[in-house]
């Protein structure tokens, strides 16, 4: 199962989101999403999983969960927008990780492209940075990898360029 993911697009989707998504099978979205045109979008190229973020709107926490907790190819995945990082988890996620750490905890939020291993919770951190226009972050970033019957494979960093 190839996985493209993104976050923080705050209303810009990058065209070339749709080359480098070309062979997923699903694009999950971290949250942060803007208006819903953004996942209208991406929905209608690829299955899509999608939480909301901070700066998202009534219509989107309609439509998408604040947390997404599933299990694909041998992995539980949790998805949440707001989750901190590796040994310094949010107030709003911590206990639950504590409490019962996934295999892949994936989040947005802080517009840093981070992949590591909490050694802790023998769980892999996720958050593919920032997509979009909006923030402080200089560089726009994705991340795609391919999950393989409990295997992490082919994770690729990918950069779209300078944010405009």
């Amino acid at each position: 199962m190839r996985i493209g993911l993104i976050a923080d697009t705050h209303g810009f989707l990058d065209e070339r989101v749709f080359d480098y998504f070309k062979e997923c099978d699903e694009i999950w979205h971290a949250g942060d999403i803007g208006p819903l045109e953004v996942t209208d979008r991406l929905a209608a190229f690829k299955p899509l999983r999608a939480v909301y973020g901070n700066i998202d709107d009534h219509l989107a926490r309609r439509t998408y969960p604040e947390t997404l907790d599933f299990e694909l190819e041998g992995f539980r995945i949790v998805i949440t927008h707001i989750g901190g990082k590796p040994y310094a988890y949010s107030n709003n996620i911590r206990s639950f990780l504590q409490n019962n750490p996934p295999n892949i905890f994936i989040c947005g939020h802080s517009h840093i492209c981070r992949v590591e291993m909490d050694k802790k919770l023998n769980m892999l951190y996720m958050n593919p940075g920032a997509a979009g226009n909006h923030g402080f972050h200089q560089i726009k970033t994705l991340l795609r990898f391919s999950l393989n019957r409990g295997k992490i494979e082919h994770l690729e960093v990918i950069e779209l360029g300078k944010r405009g």
